[in-house]
């Protein structure tokens, strides 16, 4: 009998189907097993209060408890009393509230802790919650977004753009979540005054962490993205593409003040973009304007008129944020010291991630 001849292409993709079921096999054993250890910490924590409110037990049954659980699971962690006082604060902070509830079942535990050590406001928990399930945040990661102040920039600012005159409503909606008003651009390293290149050259050669400040659905296309119309040359700094807003976003950086002029600029760039290279199943693109600087009320009128969607946005190098932001946001300096206070011991933390 002659063996088999394996018809390499149809091979390749069968292993690769293989490989891609295996993933997201591990993908969801994995959610599962921290679903379960996060209803098991639910029900300690209730277990422990309810005890304490019909029986009277003080605080010293949680430190007898840790003891005796630590001997009879002898080399799994999870159970110390810092760990224990946790589970009674988490199930206390969430019982009344069964949305949350929800939300905190699908994010490993050292993300909880963290959300609800820094995190007091329950509008903000409810976006963190859901953004680091949407966008898979490591712990790193979400204390450096909340300590930029995600929240506040992308969620309580007043942001500036027109897509309430020119998108249909629920696209409307749905760009302006997900657009901010500034920028925390602290990953590209930049201590001085940089060119617009530069300022670009850095955020492709870290494109994926940029990506992250953008928020979730962005798939990066190319910088420097080149059209070529009647015969002439035209280039968009950075092009994506997002998987929610089914959309082309362009975005053009300058390093200076905004002037009136770039809305024009972008709305041409956006007509390029949308009779050139958009798909015929794709929704309008949308263009955002990055200046380090901007006066509202030049953006405001800057935008009257113009037909395509347009947002303007600022951006920072530091943790520095503009003044009109100032006032809504606790100085870094506090809630880092407010922080520490809550955190406590932060290397019990980082044992029960």
């Amino acid at each position: 009998m002659n063996p088999l001849i394996l018809d390499e292409s149809q091979y390749r993709q069968f292993l690769d189907d293989v490989k891609t079921e295996i993933r997201q096999t591990k993908i969801r054993v994995a959610k599962s097993a921290n679903q379960e250890l996060i209803q098991l910490y639910w029900r300690l924590g209730k277990a422990i209060i309810e005890k304490q409110e019909a029986l009277g037990w003080g605080k010293s049954v949680v430190e007898q408890l840790a003891q005796d659980l630590k001997r009879t699971f002898e080399g799994r962690s999870g159970f110390s009393t810092q760990n224990l006082w946790y589970m009674r604060q988490f199930y206390q902070e969430y019982r009344d509230d069964t949305d949350l509830q929800q939300l905190v079942g699908e994010i490993p535990w050292g993300q909880n802790l963290t959300i609800m050590a820094k995190v007091k406001d329950r509008g903000a928990r409810q976006y963190y919650l859901k953004t680091t399930i949407e966008m898979g945040w490591s712990r790193n990661v979400l204390i450096h977004q909340i300590e930029s102040q995600a929240y506040e920039r992308h969620q309580l600012a007043d942001k500036q753009h027109n897509f309430e005159k020119v998108l249909p409503q629920h696209l409307a909606e749905q760009a302006d979540q997900a657009m901010k008003d500034v920028y925390m651009l602290d990953i590209l390293s930049v201590e001085k005054t940089v060119l617009e290149a530069e300022l670009e050259s850095r955020m492709v050669a870290k494109v994926k962490d940029v990506m992250l400040e953008l928020g979730y659905g962005f798939a990066f296309i190319g910088n420097q993205y080149r059209i070529v119309a009647n015969d002439n040359e035209y280039f968009i700094d950075l092009l994506f593409s997002n998987r929610r807003l089914n959309a082309l976003v362009a975005f053009e950086l300058k390093v200076g003040r905004f002037k009136p002029e770039y809305a024009g600029k972008m709305n041409f760039y956006l007509n390029l973009l949308d009779d050139y290279v958009r798909e015929p199943n794709e929704n309008p693109s949308i263009g955002i304007i990055l200046c380090k600087e901007r006066d509202h009320f030049e953006v405001e009128y800057a935008l009257r008129g113009i037909e395509k969607p347009v947002g303007v946005s600022g951006y920072e190098f530091t943790r520095k944020l503009p003044p009109e932001l100032r006032y809504k946001l606790p100085a870094p300096e506090l809630l880092e010291e407010e922080i520490r206070k809550e955190m406590g011991d932060s290397e019990a933390s980082d044992k029960i991630k």
